[in-house]
């Protein structure tokens, strides 16, 4: 079952908040430079706006935390600190805990695959954290233009475009086969429109 979206906020958010602005202190956002907490928030954001409760928010501060500050090592300390819970939702939400990483189709696909057997928590926090990427990403190309896709590690447009679609499909069979909530449902709304109207946009997703 999905969380039930209490919405009182802790000393545990609180003190995951810090956690989360150490772990990722220094990095930086792709595009606008901001703080990487800017994305952390704003994920944490969604995830509380759209049903779930501490624990699913807690886990949307720290889902990057094990995959770009740590890995394995990193994760068990998550969950040592703030519960196995929130330790699963994070590792579902990560796609490799692998130094160096292995090859980004290989890793966007496997995650792809395991999409569709998630937790419907993790699914909450992982669309949550797809869709204010892919909105970062449609207000940067309107900045940038085509010259935004060489921030990213593939360097071609298509090769993002294919992932945020089969990120959509992916949450439409999860969607299907189990028993998400509606905030869940209404975020992936949000993601397929975000992704049609980057398709729209970009030229190379019009020619494929």
């Amino acid at each position: 079952m999905p969380a039930t979206g209490d919405p009182q906020l802790g000393e545990d958010f609180e003190e995951a908040l810090a956690y989360a602005v150490e772990v990722h202190r220094g990095q930086l956002r792709k595009g606008t430079g901001a703080p990487y907490t800017a994305h952390l928030l704003a994920v944490s954001s969604l995830v509380l706006e759209h049903g779930g409760d501490e624990q699913t928010a807690i886990a949307a501060l720290l889902h990057d935390a094990a995959e770009d500050q740590g890995g394995e090592e990193r994760l068990a300390d998550i969950e040592h600190r703030f519960g196995e819970r929130v330790a699963e939702i994070v590792a579902a939400c990560s796609d490799t805990f692998e130094t160096p990483k292995p090859p980004w189709r290989e890793r966007k696909e496997a995650y792809l695959d395991h999409l569709v057997e998630a937790d419907p928590d993790a699914l909450l926090v992982s669309a949550a954290d797809k869709l204010h990427n892919a909105r970062s990403i449609l207000a940067d190309h309107r900045d940038q233009g085509e010259e935004l896709w060489s921030i990213f590690t593939t360097e071609s447009a298509s090769d993002q475009l294919w992932y945020y679609r089969s990120l959509v499909d992916a949450f439409q069979r999860a969607k299907a086969r189990k028993e998400v909530g509606e905030g869940f449902e209404r975020l992936v709304g949000k993601l397929d429109r975000v992704v049609t109207t980057l398709e729209e946009r970009v030229p190379v997703a019009r020619e494929g």
